[in-house]
């Protein structure tokens, strides 16, 4: 399975327009879509249109889409160069926006290269990492459908109002894409910070995304992905970070940088006291 068959993106007759039907797989336990799974369907979609592989693609997150409903996918090529397309997608449901997508796609040879960010040292592989509980069974949803192994993190028990240093370290791989990560599989595995914000801060929480902006590194073969989230600050309600994406044998795949609007956990989620 690829990365469009495991989102359930479709192509229609025109190849500006495509649909996402919203199940399930790819809500959160809140039952609305989970925004990686939006930010990735548009990257597949703009990826499909323009014939090229995304070079960085940022979302604006705008309202939600929930179980039942579908989701359209207007892709613009605004500009089409000999190595690069600008483009843009918005996702709609009928006339309310989900999310609005702009991007650059592309390829250029250039003799140079080089990483100059790498992979936090003393990690543990995953298979020696305990699988991540969440606050509630994630059945069909799409953290169900996500392997995720936490190597720098705090459980429940521990999320006591005590800042961390900031950093959460976190295993993870969709078993189901068995076609290697792509800008929309990294898409789906960057929206994490409001996950790190919640292990920042201490708290029974997180947050609900404002944005994702994806920037495409290099692509080599990986089962697991290691998430390095990296929180910047919190302050009037609003959290700021990032996430470097390492392949297993250090590469580093793409980075993700988001704001969430910071929330707590509703008390009958994490059986906690009323917020």
């Amino acid at each position: 399975m690829d990365t469009r068959t495991f989102l359930g993106l479709e192509p229609t007759h025109n190849r500006f327009r495509w649909k996402l039907p919203v199940t399930a797989g790819i809500c959160t336990g809140g039952d609305f879509m989970f925004g990686g799974a939006g930010l990735g369907a548009a990257i597949a979609a703009m990826e499909g249109t323009s014939g090229r592989a995304t070079i960085w693609a940022t979302a604006q997150y705008l309202s939600f889409a929930r179980p039942g409903e579908y989701v359209d996918i207007d892709v613009t090529l605004a500009v089409e160069g000999h190595q690069m397309t600008q483009a843009r997608a918005v996702c709609h449901v009928a006339d309310r926006e989900i999310l609005t997508v702009n991007a650059a796609l592309g390829h250029r040879d250039f003799p140079h290269e080089g990483q100059w960010e790498t992979m936090p040292i003393d990690v543990p592989p995953p298979e020696e990492c305990l699988q991540r509980v969440h606050r509630m069974d994630p059945g069909d949803t799409v953290h169900g459908r996500l392997d995720q192994r936490l190597a720098k993190g705090r459980d429940f028990d521990a999320l006591d109002g005590t800042l961390g240093d900031g950093q959460t370290l976190l295993w993870a791989r969709i078993p189901e894409v068995l076609d290697g990560v792509d800008g929309a599989a990294l898409a789906v595995l960057g929206d994490f910070v409001p996950m790190g914000v919640g292990q920042a801060l201490g708290i029974r929480g997180g947050g609900n995304s404002l944005d994702n902006t994806l920037r495409m590194v290099k692509l080599v073969p990986t089962d697991w992905v290691l998430l390095d989230i990296r929180v910047h600050a919190v302050e009037h309600g609003f959290g700021h970070g990032l996430v470097h994406m390492f392949a297993e044998d250090g590469t580093l795949l793409a980075t993700a940088s988001q704001s969430c609007a910071v929330r707590f956990w509703p008390p009958d989620q994490d059986g906690g006291p009323p917020r």
